[in-house]
């Protein structure tokens, strides 16, 4: 656990959600101190806990630092109990699919009427438009928004090997809470919000779009691009290892040259300048290449890091349980996963005060702040012992 500080602290929210965009919401507040009550089906939880594969990991990232009820919704009891607990809130949080809350009684519209200064953020796979309706994935915006073309060689649209729309969706949720946060206190109202999965995918290749009506000249696929810069490739070591190196200026490239005894490379009138490098990169990159096969990889990251020179190893993301930097105290935060194993996730990338927001409560059971919970909003003994059947707890 940990004494950083929780700005949020004092702040409510409710969150309605699975998989990883509305979690990925809910956990940002909870990391900044937000009390915030995860509403799951009775009396299985959210299904997210089970998921194999490639989904195994999404509820241990996602759902530290909150609290848990179970609730059958479709009953009258339960749906009474989360409608107390909402009117009790600041803010709702909700990513199922367009006009399930609606139907449940827990719409926008409705839950404003009990609570007029709500803060209802509904993250969604798509915002006002043709496709409102449409189910989405990450896999899907990425592929009709552009970014699974840039990702992949031509031909072959490749989706990003991490749920970034997801993630970045979640993140765009937490700025309009806070801004309609800020609002409500100057007008004591509160706001109805949303997110897009797309619209977050294209706002993220908007750079290509642009760079098109500047250029005329559509954007190339990153594996197939004409880089900006001479030197911006993955290389080969000795020890059969790979690291990207990136020189990104005229003094970098000087440097380079001094450090690496290719300073013949600097006499060539035609290498002066990055932009005459760039034109000129089968001259020298197998050169370069050659090079760096007769190094090891420590010894290329003990140069690059002595000269400033931007330079990656080439990780899986099973060997950052290894990185001295993702290890640094504060980076990470201990939780117990579902399978009884300690785990050390990365902290929220941000530092408050010095401070990275921490680890204040663990993942939670199913149903385990059911009691807590009702005994805030005022149940009765007798009361909660009659809405537990609804709860999923005896």
């Amino acid at each position: 656990m940990t004494h950083a500080p929780r700005p949020l602290k004092g702040l409510r929210v409710v969150e309605f959600s699975h998989m990883v965009m509305g979690p990925t919401c809910g956990l940002v507040l909870a990391d900044l101190g937000a009390d915030v009550v995860k509403v799951e089906p009775a009396p299985d939880g959210d299904k997210t806990r089970r998921l194999p594969g490639s989904g195994a990991g999404f509820f241990g990232t996602y759902n530290r630092n909150k609290r848990s009820i179970s609730v059958n919704l479709k009953s009258a009891e339960g749906l009474e109990f989360a409608t107390s607990l909402v009117r009790a809130s600041d803010v709702l949080l909700e990513n199922f699919s367009a006009g399930v809350l609606d139907r449940l009684g827990l719409g926008y519209d409705a839950m404003q009427k009990i609570n007029p200064g709500l803060v209802y953020c509904a993250l969604k796979g798509f915002l006002s438009g043709p496709y409102e309706q449409r189910a989405a994935l990450d896999e899907v915006v990425q592929m009709m928004g552009g970014l699974a073309y840039m990702t992949g060689p031509k031909g072959c649209p490749l989706r990003a090997g991490a749920s970034i729309n997801d993630v970045m969706g979640g993140l765009f949720g937490v700025i309009s809470i806070q801004a309609a946060l800020l609002e409500r206190q100057r007008t004591g109202k509160g706001a109805f919000v949303r997110s897009g999965l797309f619209e977050n995918n294209v706002f993220l290749v908007a750079q290509h779009m642009v760079q098109y009506r500047q250029t005329g000249v559509p954007a190339t696929p990153m594996p197939e691009r004409i880089s900006a810069w001479a030197v911006y490739d993955v290389f080969d070591t000795s020890d059969n290892e790979k690291i990207f190196v990136g020189v990104v200026s005229d003094k970098q490239w000087t440097q380079f040259c001094n450090a690496f005894s290719l300073s013949d490379l600097l006499q060539n009138k035609e290498f002066r300048t990055n932009a005459e490098r760039v034109l000129c990169r089968d001259t020298f990159i197998p050169r370069i290449r050659q090079m760096f096969l007769g190094r090891e990889l420590s010894q290329v990251v003990t140069i690059c890091e002595r000269i400033g020179v931007p330079f990656a190893p080439i990780l899986r993301p099973d060997q950052l349980f290894d990185d001295p930097h993702v290890n640094y105290p504060g980076a990470t935060v201990e939780i117990t996963l579902s399978n009884g194993m300690r785990a050390m996730v990365p902290a929220l990338p941000v530092e408050y005060n010095g401070f990275r927001p921490g680890l204040h409560r663990g993942l939670p059971q199913i149903g385990e702040h059911n009691d807590d919970i009702a005994n805030e909003l005022g149940y009765s003994d007798e009361k909660l012992k009659s809405l537990r059947p609804f709860l999923g707890t005896s």
